[in-house]
């Protein structure tokens, strides 16, 4: 696969993801895909990276992730991007609707085989966005 096809295929997915066509996922997710940025005790499947889409979703309505760059090397894609949402949904991890709206960045790699992604790592500023829900104190506050 070449640089820009990577590309696409993580464009498309960021794609899907945004705008919740979980039943598109098999265009750009393998049959075989592992999520690994998950919660304890979560099993890596395809249906668990759903449900935790649905989970986020119904704490974070407006949720939206916008990439900010792409890089290829090889079989895998980084993208860095950042989140915005608004908690207004319900009650995320046991806590409250806040209403407020968080802002904060991640970075993800991709591996892609057979013009699909096999594989996902994220890590994310997670303190930062629990922070500005109010569920943790700012630093120096």
């Amino acid at each position: 696969m070449s640089i820009e096809s990577n590309k696409a295929i993580v464009r498309r997915y960021r794609e899907i993801y945004n705008t919740d066509q979980l039943d598109k996922l098999s265009e750009v997710l393998a049959e075989n895909f592992v999520p690994h940025t998950l919660l304890p005790g979560m099993t890596p499947s395809l249906e668990t990276y759903k449900q935790i889409h649905q989970m986020a979703k119904a704490s974070f309505p407006d949720l939206l992730v916008t990439t900010e760059d792409l890089i290829v090397e090889g079989d895998k894609v980084v993208e860095r991007w950042t989140q915005t949402q608004t908690h207004s949904g319900e009650s995320f991890m046991n806590i409250p609707s806040s209403g407020k709206a968080i802002t904060f960045n991640g970075i993800s790699l991709y591996r892609i085989a057979n013009g699909k992604i096999v594989e996902h790592w994220a890590n994310m500023d997670m303190f930062g966005m629990m922070a500005q829900m109010g569920a943790i104190p700012m630093p120096g506050m």
